[in-house]
């Protein structure tokens, strides 16, 4: 069967490389920072985002052993990422949802995950991607699915392309969308 989570990251290789700046929206456990940090090298930047202290001290632990010193870890919600990133990105990346292993009542929300993702559209340059996975297995994670859809279908198509990406026959499953600057 197809790991979406793997697939999203095929999308971003196609658009980001080395000495490239990009952010990962929701630092998790960093993961998808660590992934982004090593295909950025050590000339490129990431900035990544989370509201758990825990997250944060996870993610430079896990980044230190491997990765080049090349990131910045934000203690902040995403939807302030225009406070601390001022250039284009070529790459952006949300795991909506909640800190895999942490507390499940801490999820991202509409309220923040919106103008979170305008502005990482926003940030984009040229020939950039964008990719927002999406958890609809619990209520907020499917009433931000359903959100972001209406928002990302009323988007111009000359200046962006807007691609979901779901397994049909699985409606609770993870999906995401991709979102590329033309």
């Amino acid at each position: 069967m197809i790991d979406l989570l793997s697939l999203h990251k095929q999308f971003i290789l196609t658009h980001l490389g080395e000495g490239d700046v990009c952010a990962d929206f929701t630092m998790g456990n960093g993961h998808d920072t660590e992934f982004l940090s090593k295909t950025v090298g050590p000339e490129g930047h990431v900035y990544a985002f989370d509201i758990q202290p825990s997250a944060v001290e996870s993610t430079a632990e896990r980044l230190k052993a491997s990765c080049p010193d090349n990131y910045t870890l934000i203690c902040a919600s995403h939807h302030r990422a225009a406070e601390f990133i001022h250039e284009p990105i070529k790459a952006g990346m949300f795991n909506l949802g909640w800190l895999p292993g942490g507390d499940k009542s801490i999820t991202t929300m509409r309220e923040t995950t919106m103008p979170a993702v305008e502005t990482a559209i926003g940030l984009l340059g040229k020939d950039a991607v964008l990719t927002v996975a999406v958890y609809p297995g619990h209520p907020e994670g499917d009433a931000e699915g359903k959100m972001l859809e209406e928002y990302f279908a009323g988007l111009s198509r000359y200046k962006l392309c807007v691609t979901k990406i779901k397994i049909v026959n699985s409606p609770t499953s993870p999906y995401f969308f991709l979102i590329e600057t033309k």
